[in-house]
């Protein structure tokens, strides 16, 4: 198949796609964007559409070049000292949203007011100005200690402020920034009259293409042809060997989740009532978070695995801060009373709202802002097993044991569809990549595929068993295949279209419960009954070669781009 697998080292030489290589509100970067973005409509014949871009971009460049003449005189008043003219320009269309920069003027009117023993106005001051942008304080304790100032003899007692060195030399610090911001602003636009090479934004997402390329840990001989640019990269291939297996758990293993797209921790929920976070390298124990009384149902994580959320059968949903692994810490517990055990939890597309649902047949939506369940649903006739978002993010869909799958609209909490088409309890529900595909698994000993569209069923995958022990749950792929659990302990592995098993892989002893698959890594996760979680891999050096069929779809997989 001229497959080849890289270890870790090969990955880590790629540098991270993170948010410190370039300041995307930068004033440059955002004009170069829309450089590109013109250049690109224009070779492509869509001269209107560049016009339009340009014009929308010349209005917002004259409201820049209004705020950079408001800072010019912003900088001159201050150090002049016409605190009158500094309020008027404050409180104009181009300044009053830039915080940072009004923290910094009044705090300077703040601690001149105080140096003048004019308490009343510069109390006034903090409440009006200071307070409501305490956010912008230069550092944790500053706008205590500027509190604190109404009570001193002198500026210098407040340990904040002890280097204070008079009226003209603070409003000489605050010129200085403010002449700082000009000239960031100012040199921004050089890049107006800079050469752009042709072809410009092509060539930027063909180095992407071919950093997601390096990064992977399967590389084949023939360069590959991407025939989508919408999502990242990622090769799918069907794993045949295990890879490591996760031993620390003190019971059976109910469900798992990778930990972040990159896949490099991989999370796993447990009736022992513990989450555990392990290395997908090394099979090690790297956390272990505590504090449900009674076994975990379900856990998810955020795309950036900063945040893992966890769903358990003591009725509590629980939101963990996991930036640290050497101190994970509960943030929020999320308690509904009378609630029963919460089986499912799962993030909505913009990861800014918890969906949970459980034993009491309702289905809760939760704000991680506010910290309220803003929306409720009710209609299935028993527990509800299964709730996710799809792609869009307008839609929850939901498994119960009343065998129904349900599509319920957001914003009303309505139901608007109910399938049921399943003879056994619905287990779970999972959406393609794409948004057009479902697929929901039975205790019927099926997992159905449906169009999402018109709601049709294209396809019933069989041969696993799946009949009376509780949520065995099944996922994509990518696009071509399907994964699943089963109560004889195998992982079954379909392909999508023809719906033909092309793998089975054994290695646990009790009942496969759950698998997740991460393009990133092409590693495939599952958890069992037998207290232990394993990841599989693809080894091309597998003496035990699979049947005409799988080959051929082997040979698919690596030569063809899935949907991350």
């Amino acid at each position: 198949l001229g497959l080849h697998y890289h270890h870790s080292e090969r990955s880590r030489l790629c540098t991270e796609a993170s948010a410190e290589l370039f300041d995307e509100n930068s004033p440059r970067i955002r004009r170069d964007i829309i450089r590109i973005i013109a250049q690109y409509l224009d070779s492509q014949g869509y001269t209107s559409s560049k016009v339009t871009l340009y014009d929308e971009a010349n209005v917002k460049q004259q409201h820049e070049n209004n705020y950079i003449s408001d800072v010019v005189r912003l900088r001159a008043a201050i150090v002049d000292g016409e605190w009158t003219e500094v309020d008027r320009i404050c409180s104009s269309t181009y300044l009053k949203d830039k915080k940072h920069i009004l923290y910094n003027v009044y705090k300077q009117q703040y601690l001149e007011l105080i140096e003048d023993h004019e308490s009343q106005k510069a109390f006034a001051t903090l409440n009006k100005h200071l307070k409501p942008l305490e956010s912008q304080q230069s550092f944790q304790g500053e706008f205590r200690d500027l509190c604190y100032l109404l009570t001193t003899k002198s500026i210098q007692d407040a340990p904040a402020f002890r280097n204070w060195d008079g009226v003209s030399s603070s409003r000489e610090k605050l010129a200085e920034y403010l002449q700082n911001i000009l000239e960031f602003e100012i040199v921004g636009r050089e890049s107006e009259h800079q050469h752009m090479m042709p072809n410009r934004l092509t060539a930027l997402l063909r180095q992407a293409v071919a950093y997601q390329i390096e990064s992977c840990q399967y590389h084949s001989d023939a360069i590959p042809l991407v025939p989508t640019i919408l999502t990242d990269y990622a090769p799918v291939v069907v794993p045949n060997t295990e890879q490591h297996s996760f031993i620390g758990h003190l019971g059976n293993i109910k469900c798992t989740a990778y930990v972040g797209q990159c896949g490099r921790h991989v999370a796993s929920g447990s009736s022992d009532n513990s989450i555990r976070v392990w290395d997908t390298e090394t099979s090690e124990c790297v956390a272990t978070l505590r504090g449900h009384t009674a076994r975990i149902w379900d856990i998810c994580a955020d795309r950036t695995g900063s945040t893992l959320v966890s769903a358990s059968g003591d009725g509590t949903v629980k939101i963990w801060d996991i930036r640290d692994l050497n101190k994970p810490q509960c943030t929020s517990t999320v308690v509904t009373e009378n609630s029963g055990d919460v089986y499912s939890v799962s993030l909505n597309p913009l990861e800014s709202h918890i969906i949970m649902a459980g034993y009491d047949r309702t289905i809760r939506l939760y704000d991680r802002v506010t910290g309220r369940i803003v929306q409720t649903f009710h209609g299935h006739e028993l527990s509800v097993a299964h709730a996710v978002s799809n792609p869009l993010g307008n839609l929850i869909i939901s498994g119960s044991k009343d065998q129904t799958v349900k599509f319920w609209d957001i914003m009303s909490g309505t139901c608007v569809k109910s399938l049921r088409s399943h003879l056994g309890e619905v287990t779970s529900v999972a959406t393609s990549d794409s948004g057009m595909l479902l697929l929901s698994s039975s205790k019927d000993n099926s997992n159905r595929l449906w169009d999402l569209r018109s709601l049709k069923q294209l396809h019933r995958y069989k041969g696993h068993q799946n009949t009376s022990k509780n949520f065995i749950r099944s996922s994509f792929i990518g696009d071509s295949l399907v994964v699943g659990g089963s109560e004889d302990g195998i992982v079954y592995i379909w392909d999508r279209e023809s719906t033909k098993i092309v793998q089975r892989l054994s290695g646990h002893q009790g009942i496969v419960y759950d698998a997740k698959w991460n393009p990133k890594r092409g590693i495939l996760c599952s958890a069992s009954d037998d207290w232990t979680l394993k990841t599989w891999w693809f080894d091309p050096s597998n003496s035990d070669m699979p049947g005409p069929h799988l080959a051929r779809s082997l040979e698919d997989c690596a030569y063809h781009t899935t949907d991350q």
